[in-house]
């Protein structure tokens, strides 16, 4: 069974770090993109970022460059997403996905975790 469980979210201060994980199982492969969404009360999904399977092709969302970045460990089938000098408007439900190329779109991925739930506020 194909499986996505994300984890690390939490409250946070503004200016605050936290780090996300996304740990895939039952895929036999690792030959797929993961992507990093975010979705605010009220607003439509969006993306934050994705990572090619081997990590040759990376995208930021132009509202996180600078301040997040994402890796994956392939050996733990797991996907990370360091967020760093968070801000309000970071806050939301952070979903991983993992689909074949790696786009800011939603339709492009097929399988998605849970979400976790990341809140910066003073």
């Amino acid at each position: 069974q194909l499986q996505l469980v994300e984890s690390g979210g939490g409250l946070m201060q503004p200016g605050g770090s936290l780090r996300l994980s996304c740990l895939a199982s039952g895929f036999t492969r690792d030959n797929y993109v993961i992507a990093w969404f975010r979705q605010a009360p009220g607003k439509e999904r969006e993306g934050v970022s994705c990572i090619s399977s081997r990590g040759g092709t990376i995208h930021f969302a132009d509202s996180v460059k600078g301040r997040f970045t994402i890796s994956r460990d392939n050996a733990k089938n797991t996907a990370y997403l360091q967020m760093n000098s968070l801000k309000p408007e970071d806050t939301g439900v952070y979903y991983c996905a993992v689909g074949l190329s790696c786009t800011m779109i939603p339709a492009a991925y097929d399988y998605w975790g849970q979400g976790t739930q990341v809140t910066v506020s003073s």
